[in-house]
């Protein structure tokens, strides 16, 4: 039995963005799927700046899904390049292009060209909770013990 969704890809520029892989797993044992841009020119991206990158498709994601969206290590090792809201979700009731929200780290401007992978789509469960207001919070061993609580 294969239990995995079926996630729909929808090419917004299909006669434009031929060149541009969709999302692939480059291994076989691959948590996440390579994200390339639909980038028309160049783009420089200096130190400490943010960037809204296309990806030129839409998604459609089954009920109780979602798509995480997550640095490239190989990026953020060798250049400083992250996401701003790393992990990005996308919803499965979501049908806009899907973006890549960057941001440069590093000490030098980088330049994204068409086709650069640039992060990486995982696919999870995800879990509506029911939420209940109490008097009160059982305890437990480490109680309201915060940030650094245990050395």
């Amino acid at each position: 039995m294969n239990s995995s969704p079926v996630i729909k890809f929808l090419r917004l520029r299909p006669h434009l963005d031929e060149d541009i892989p969709l999302p692939r797993y480059m291994t076989p044992l691959s948590a996440g799927m390579d994200i390339y841009i639909a980038l028309d020119n160049e783009l420089a991206v200096e130190s400490g700046e943010t960037a809204l990158l296309p990806t030129g498709f839409a998604i459609a994601i089954p009920e109780g899904f979602e798509a995480q969206i997550r640095p490239r290590s190989g990026l953020a090792v060798k250049h400083g390049i992250g996401l701003i809201n790393s992990p990005g979700t996308i919803d499965a009731d979501y049908r806009g292009e899907v973006k890549i929200a960057v941001i440069n780290l590093g000490k030098k401007r980088y330049t994204f060209r068409r086709g650069d992978r640039v992060a990486q789509m995982v696919i999870k469960k995800v879990y509506q909770a029911k939420l209940e207001v109490v008097e009160e919070l059982e305890e437990t061993e480490r109680n309201t013990g915060g940030f650094g609580h245990t050395g």
